[in-house]
């Protein structure tokens, strides 16, 4: 009985084992990332900088993390403070795009508009359902300076108005 038992375990464990592994053509997991997507997995890490949001430069840590067997790239910034926002990048249809958790309440959804081989630049995607009366982040535009030199530049409406954009320079933390 105890063999049994004991057989029975190991084939399920076996079995549980090749299905997690397995790979066939019904598997909507993406085969391969985009180009601009495997740029921004490179930013795994820490970076540091200052920002100014509008009342003198404070300083700022950017925290970046492959999630989800790689699919997703946790970006967290202020993390531990009430001013904590979230944003994930991963590819929608091929494409690279983004959800941003704000503190402003909101969750806007952008897709890259266009890149380069410096930049990358996304735009508000429509169907988030923001329009430019709602306060939100409507722009980011991310520059591979160098490999440990990045500066995002976020462009925002507050009160209907499109806001000046601000720039941050981040430099990776070895």
């Amino acid at each position: 009985m105890k063999k049994s038992i004991l057989t029975a375990c190991a084939t399920l464990l076996l079995a549980s084992a090749a299905l997690v592994n397995a790979h066939d053509e019904g598997d909507n997991r993406p085969t391969k990332a985009s180009a601009e997507f495997e740029r921004i997995k490179s930013l795994a890490g820490t970076w540091q900088g200052k920002a100014d949001l509008g009342q003198g430069p404070v300083d700022m840590t950017v925290n970046y993390r492959l999630l989800a067997g790689g699919s997703i790239v946790e970006e967290r910034v202020f993390e531990g403070t009430p001013n904590e926002m979230v944003t994930m990048f991963y590819d929608k249809d091929g494409k690279l795009a983004l959800t941003h958790y704000c503190v402003m309440g909101n969750r806007p959804a952008m897709v890259l508009k266009s890149a380069d081989s410096k930049t990358l630049r996304f735009d508000l995607d429509p169907a988030c359902g923001l329009t430019s009366k709602d306060a939100h982040m409507h722009a980011l535009t991310l520059t591979f300076d160098n490999p440990n030199t990045i500066t995002a530049s976020c462009e925002s409406y507050i009160e209907g108005k499109k806001m000046e954009a601000s720039a941050t320079t981040l430099k990776r933390v070895k």
